[in-house]
Formats: structure tokens, C-alpha cells, sequence
């Protein structure tokens, strides 16, 4: 019987690895020595057949929430990410200043860089005023998943009638236990079963493990309401401290992608790192690289 922990190194080494040869990172001496006697042969090599993950990556800006835009800019350009999944912090995406906000998606135009989602958004006030005001950010942002966090059950009615009305999609993110309302997404999709159906899910999966249920099976009940998904990993589920890179907790990732690709889901899987917030770049990277690693082996 294989010892789990040294199973799950010996998953998470050959994941590193997978992306480290796809890229080409590693050569050993004999590699490098045999193309150095033989220049011929880097010539003559067939190219390398591009691989397309089934399951697309992005980033939740949150995940640099110290850094300005300019700095999380440069991250992204470093990490190969162009997905963002944009938040109002710092100066990533303001949302009090129409043309700051213009300035920010200006920025992230210049630099090849697309919004896909924002949030998270707090819908906790049954104010229709500020409800409409964060529907007119997104659209101005072309932005068409708002990831919401704890809407309440007086302000769902407000909610659903601007969903109609801008036809942007809303994406209760679950919190975990600690969330008097939305613990997993089962108890959202309960709530919005019978509403709008560009009403539905954020599933934080951190916080899906927190709350005793399985991710992967969630996903598949919640289906095509499934607008978001928030990747991270943990060592414990019992603590929301225990947060690691992925791949180094106990999350199972490989079955949550098995699963998102089984119900054809279309959107992004976003890293929100939320550990080491003043020098998170070493975790995020191995994140991707594990993640990455994992696809390109499905793949």
C-alpha cells in the first residue's frame, strides 16, 4: 500500500515535471551534449504538437490585493496568464470612478490582458440604487460574470431583475462554514433553482471542502450554473489557515477537472491565492505549474 503523502508528492513531482518538459525546463547533460554534437538535429525536429487544456486558467486579481495594477500586470505577463477575473482593490478595476476604471481597462487592453469576470461583489443591501450601480460597472467593463458574495433573500428579487435587464450573469461565491447563508454551493443552488437562470454559482473550493462537500460532485449538481470556479488547496479541511499551493494540499484537483470537463463547463478556474499576500508570486507559480501539469497530462 502506498504511503498517501509520498503518493501525492510523487503526483504533484510528476505534474512539475510534465510542465517542465512540455515547456522544455529540463535537459539533462546528455540531452544538451547530444544536440550540441548534433546541430543538425534541432533543425530537422518535428514541432512540438501545441496542446489545448480542456479546462481554461485564469487568476482572481484578489490573489495580489497588495500590488498595484501595474504590478499585477507584470506578474500576469510572467506567469503566461492573460485571464483575469478582476476585483476592486488597489487600483486593479475601480469601481467608485468611471474613469479610473476606463484607465484600468485601458491598461489591461495594452497589454493583452481580458476581463472575464468581476468580483468578489457584495449585494448584502436590499438598496436597488447601489444593486444597479454595480451592474453599470460591470457592463462598462463588458464584464459579464459578476461574482457575488452574500446576496441575502431580500435582496435576490432586486438582484434577478438586473440580471434581466443587463444580461450579465451573477455568481453566488460560497464562504464556507463561517458564511450565514451560502456554506456550499448546494445551499446556493437550493436558493436560485427556480430564479433567472444566469443566476447561479461561484464555487470557491476551499471553502466546498470546509463545509463537507465534495467539490467535484458539486460541480456536477449545480451543472450549467456554473459561472466561476475559484482554485486553491488546502492542507487541513478542518482550518481555512491551512492554505498551501496547490498541489501540495489535499484537495483532489485532477478529479475536480474530470469533473468540470464531464459537464462541459465553459468558464475559467481562477487561482485565488490568499496566503502570503506580500510575496505570493513563489506559491502562485507552482500553482500553474501543478495545475498546468495536471491538464496537459489529461490532455
Amino acid at each position: 500500500m502506498i504511503n498517501p503523502i509520498s503518493r501525492r508528492n510523487f503526483l504533484r513531482s510528476s505534474a512539475l515535471a510534465t510542465v517542465a518538459l512540455s515547456t522544455g525546463a529540463i535537459a539533462s547533460p546528455a540531452m544538451s551534449s547530444l544536440a550540441a554534437a548534433s546541430p543538425q538535429a534541432s533543425t530537422t525536429a518535428k514541432p512540438k504538437p501545441v496542446i489545448t487544456p480542456a479546462v481554461k486558467l485564469g487568476l482572481a486579481s484578489y490573489t495580489f490585493r497588495n500590488f498595484t495594477r501595474a504590478q499585477l500586470i507584470a506578474f500576469m505577463k510572467q506567469l503566461e496568464i492573460t485571464d483575469l477575473n478582476a476585483k476592486d482593490v488597489k487600483d486593479h478595476l475601480p469601481s467608485t470612478s468611471p474613469d479610473a476604471e476606463d484607465a484600468a481597462l485601458a491598461d489591461y487592453a495594452a497589454n493583452g490582458i481580458k476581463l472575464h469576470a468581476a468580483g468578489t461583489i457584495y449585494l448584502n443591501k436590499p438598496d436597488e440604487a447601489d444593486i444597479k450601480a454595480k451592474f453599470e460597472y460591470c457592463k462598462r467593463a463588458s464584464i459579464n460574470v459578476m461574482v457575488a458574495g452574500d446576496p441575502t433573500p431580500e435582496t435576490l428579487p432586486i438582484v434577478e431583475k438586473y440580471v434581466k435587464l443587463y444580461d450579465i450573469r451573477i455568481a453566488i461565491h460560497n464562504h464556507g462554514p463561517e458564511d450565514k447563508i451560502w456554506h456550499s454551493p448546494l445551499d446556493v443552488i437550493a436558493a436560485v433553482k427556480n430564479l433567472d437562470p444566469r443566476i447561479g454559482c461561484c464555487i470557491d473550493i476551499g471553502h466546498c471542502e470546509r463545509a463537507g462537500v465534495d467539490p467535484a460532485e458539486a460541480i456536477h449538481i449545480v451543472g450549467p450554473r456554473l459561472f466561476d470556479l475559484h482554485a486553491k488547496d488546502l492542507a487541513n479541511f478542518g482550518s481555512r489557515d491551512s492554505q498551501v499551493a496547490v498541489g501540495r494540499g489535499i484537495i483532489d484537483i485532477r478529479g475536480i477537472f474530470q469533473a468540470l470537463i464531464a459537464t462541459k463547463y465553459s468558464g475559467f478556474v481562477d487561482l485565488e491565492y490568499e496566503i502570503n499576500g506580500d510575496n505570493p508570486m513563489p506559491g502562485v507559480i507552482e500553482s500553474f505549474a501543478y495545475m498546468r501539469g495536471i491538464l496537459n497530462g489529461m490532455a
